[in-house]
Parts: structure tokens; C-alpha cells; sequence
């Protein structure tokens, strides 16, 4: 499945990701879990992740709260059952976002860009999202 919007193009299976077949082993997250590669593609070119699945609601619940500064290559990608009107808030997360919103069908529903930290006021998907992804902010 890719996740488009204008010029942007997330390569990734379900919501989900490949491993890197034949390459070392991906990186742990925090929990112990490795983490799953993702690739972007936008006009400026390929940018590469290293995502955490948060797909139970504990794992969404927590998101990224209490965490350092994502590195350049680092995210945490949020799946979920059903597609859904979706808000994300920044309450105990120290650093600033970029919260890309992913509708079922892998087009990026909307990208709140530059997210204010430690903030409750919620950021609003702006349509029906399946899917959302969260990166250090500026990295795209």
C-alpha cells in the first residue's frame, strides 16, 4: 500500500511496514521491540525512518510522552482498527511533532506541522484517519 498525498508517498504494506531483509538487524525501541523501517518519498527525496508500532491502546495511549527528542531517522507510527476523526495532543511530550494523519486507504489526511510541546489543546485529524505518524518536527 503507499500513503500519498500531492507529493508525498509513504512506502509501507498495511499501515505497516517491511523489514529490511538481508541488512542488520533494525534497532530496539525502548520497549525491546524492534522497530519497523518506513521510507518517505516527497519532492526534496527519500527519507528514511526507523517507526515504533503503536497499535494496542495502551502502547497509543502512551505515545511519546516523557521521551527525549526523536533522532532525525526516528518515529512512532499509530495504526488503528477503524478509520475515525482523530485528535492528538502533546501533554507530556517535551519536543515538537510533526503528526502526519493517514485515512484506511493510505492517503495523508492532514499534517500538523511544528506541534507546540507539552500542550493538552487536542490537534484535530481534519477527517477520518486510520493511521498516524509522528516524526521529530522539520524532519519532512
Amino acid at each position: 500500500m503507499a500513503i500519498t498525498r500531492g507529493s508525498f508517498l509513504i512506502g509501507a504494506v498495511a499501515l505497516g511496514l517491511t523489514a529490511c531483509a538481508g541488512r542488520e538487524p533494525p534497532p530496539e525501541g525502548p520497549t525491546g521491540e524492534p522497530m519497523q523501517r518506513l521510507s518517505v518519498v516527497t519532492d526534496s527525496g527519500h527519507h528514511d525512518f526507523w517507526v515504533e508500532i503503536a497499535d494496542t491502546e495502551a502502547e497509543r495511549a502512551q505515545g511519546l510522552m516523557f521521551r527525549p527528542p526523536l533522532g532525525d531517522d526516528r518515529g512512532m507510527l499509530f495504526q488503528f482498527e477503524d478509520s475515525a476523526e482523530r485528535s492528538f495532543w502533546m501533554r507530556n511530550t517535551p519536543s515538537p511533532l510533526d503528526i502526519i494523519y493517514i485515512d484506511g486507504a493510505g492517503r495523508i489526511v492532514s499534517i500538523a506541522r511544528h506541534t507546540t510541546p507539552n500542550s493538552d489543546t487536542g490537534i484535530p485529524s481534519n477527517g477520518a484517519a486510520a493511521g498516524v505518524l509522528e516524526v521529530r518536527a522539520g524532519r519532512m
